[in-house]
């Protein structure tokens, strides 16, 4: 039983990780698309 339960709580860390780094790089991404593009200076 407890080697299930770590097993479940090494996926969840896992994704956890996974998905930080992916929102990670989409901010990033997202933050050099808004310094490199020209203003809009309607």
């Amino acid at each position: 039983m407890l080697k299930k339960l770590l097993i479940v709580a090494g996926v969840i860390g896992a994704t956890a990780l996974v998905v930080k780094k992916a929102k990670a790089s989409s901010d990033e991404r997202a933050l050099w698309h808004e310094a490199t593009t020209a203003p809009d200076l309607r």
